[in-house]
Formats: C-alpha cells, structure tokens, sequence
C-alpha cells in the first residue's frame, strides 16, 4: 500500500472538493501518512484556503511547501 496519496481538486467548487477531502480521509488506508492536495493557485485562491483552513481530526499537521499550488495534510498514526 502506498505512504501516500494525491487529491487533486482541479475544476471542483469550493463544496464539492471539501466533500471529496472529507470522503477521502474518511475511508483513507491505514498505512497512508501523508495526502498531498493539489488545488493550484493560479485560477484564484478559494481552494487553496478552504485547504488551508481545513479541519479533520485525522490530519496531525499541514505542510506548506514551496509549490504554492499544494498542501500536504500529515495524518496521525493510528
């Protein structure tokens, strides 16, 4: 199984891929520590925040990292 996964929400609304996070983390592997969220940037930023601001009780931390265009959600270990 894999140490991590990619969301990419490219062409969601703001709802739809807050529904695909929470889907996904909801039924996310028990060996996955890392799901790196692809929102881009350069089509406006409401993805990016809704990323940014987002609360799961499974994400131990968020990563910002250079590519302004992704997050990275650190999950807690089981």
């Amino acid at each position: 199984m894999p140490y991590f996964i990619e969301i990419d929400l490219h062409n969601q609304t703001v709802e739809s891929a807050r529904k695909l996070i929470t889907n996904t983390l909801n039924n996310l592997p028990s060996d996955v520590r890392e799901v790196n969220v692809i929102h881009g940037y350069h089509q406006g930023t409401a993805l990016r925040d809704m990323v940014r601001k987002y609360s799961n009780s499974k994400i131990e931390r968020k990563i910002l990292g250079l590519n302004q265009g992704s997050t990275i959600f650190v999950i807690k270990n089981a």
